[in-house]
């Protein structure tokens, strides 16, 4: 029987559960990888505080890797410390609240990655900049000849660029505090044949080499409180780097589909949501309600949820749809109408932006219903 079977019968569905067994496990495991090296928490990929605090509070992990300036506010108003918004903000609002505040100021740290941003936020603030707390994000894709392989994040990649848009923070009152490398490229990508390994060992190599250089010419600058590498799929790749302070994971703890193809580890599907049958329009089919749960990225098959069930597979013609996905398969015919299948989605949190509670489970128990970030009445985008 499926882990969240038993614990959820009595539960109306569509709905999610996290087996805590899986989910402690799969920390466990994060923690061992990363080799002694603390590890930032990616909210974006939990989105439920309880788990957020759960994770928090195990040996191995320190302080949040948020995705927006007014979740970091929400969380470090919360208790929360050590909030590092991740990705550049324009959101004036929420800066002038972290600006403005003590606490905030001293809790949450947002990025920069350009001079042009340096700007935008002395302007947009005025004097309030001053003691506001930056990371620069610095590309950490692989470029071979004029391809580029990674994702397009940081326009910042040199040394001499790095210590440009430093020395612009410092000069409008910037606290610099920090320096990040996500390398998309080895973190979310499955080992899918020869030449996905390839570009990988490539751009691990790469990658030391060049953070290093930068690493040493930025610490000229400011006196930094971190320098960020890694996620779920490269932390064990970079645990030996040592102009690596910390390390950032999130999506292995619930495991998603998307990483059940690595070579190096095998974590524990610890979330999957539950849809009733409601139709059984041919010999062979059932099908279910909603389910359209699709996740972002490029578009294709490796982005959509998948039953766990052995014998059920989407219907390549309709896949997951908005209101039902059909299901087909030699396991189809011994499901009942009101029975559930169980899916998995292809990637970890955003999926929670689909339900309003997350039904905790163990050992074919129900422990806890908790809400998800939406269902506090939170969306960060």
């Amino acid at each position: 029987m499926d882990p969240w079977q038993s614990a959820t019968s009595a539960l109306r569905a569509p709905l999610v559960a996290v087996d805590l067994d899986a989910f402690d496990a799969n920390a466990d495991d994060l923690v061992r990888r990363a080799g002694g090296l603390p590890i930032r928490v990616a909210s974006k990929s939990v989105r439920c505080r309880t788990l957020l605090d759960r994770v928090l509070a195990r040996p191995g992990f320190a302080g949040v890797m948020a995705y927006a300036v007014p979740e970091a506010v929400w969380l470090a108003s919360s208790g929360v410390r050590d909030v590092f918004v991740a990705y550049p903000s324009v959101d004036v609002e929420a800066l002038c609240a972290v600006a403005a505040d003590d606490t905030l100021r001293r809790e949450v740290t947002v990025t920069v990655d350009s001079v042009e941003h340096v700007r935008f936020l002395r302007d947009a603030l005025g004097d309030a900049v001053a003691g506001l707390g930056v990371a620069l994000d610095v590309d950490a894709s692989l470029r071979v000849g004029p391809l580029h392989l990674g994702v397009r994040r940081s326009p910042t990649r040199t040394p001499a660029e790095a210590l440009a848009v430093v020395r612009a923070a410092r000069g409008v009152g910037l606290d610099v505090r920090g320096v990040m490398f996500y390398d998309a490229q080895v973190a979310g990508l499955p080992d899918a044949g020869p030449h996905v390994r390839v570009l990988k060992r490539r751009s691990v190599r790469d990658l030391h080499e060049r953070r290093r250089d930068v690493v040493a010419a930025v610490r000229g600058e400011a006196d930094l409180r971190f320098v960020n590498g890694g996620g779920t799929g490269s932390l064990h790749r970079f645990a030996d780097d040592r102009a690596v302070t910390e390390l950032a994971a999130g999506s292995g703890l619930y495991a998603p589909t998307l990483f059940d193809g690595y070579d190096d580890f095998s974590p524990r599907p610890a979330m999957a949501f539950a849809l009733p049958v409601v139709r059984r329009p041919a010999p062979g089919v059932v099908t279910a309600f909603g389910g359209g749960y699709v996740s972002s990225g490029e578009p294709g098959w490796s982005r959509v949820p998948s039953p766990v069930r052995r014998g059920l597979a989407l219907v390549r013609t309709e896949a997951a749809g908005e209101v039902q996905t059909p299901l087909h398969g030699e396991g189809a015919d011994g499901i009942a109408l009101g029975d559930r299948v169980w899916m998995r989605g292809a990637k970890a949190g955003e999926l929670l932006e689909r339900f309003d509670t997350v039904h905790l489970v163990r050992r074919g128990e129900l422990v806890e219903s908790v809400p998800s970030y939406r269902g506090e009445g939170r969306n960060f985008g």
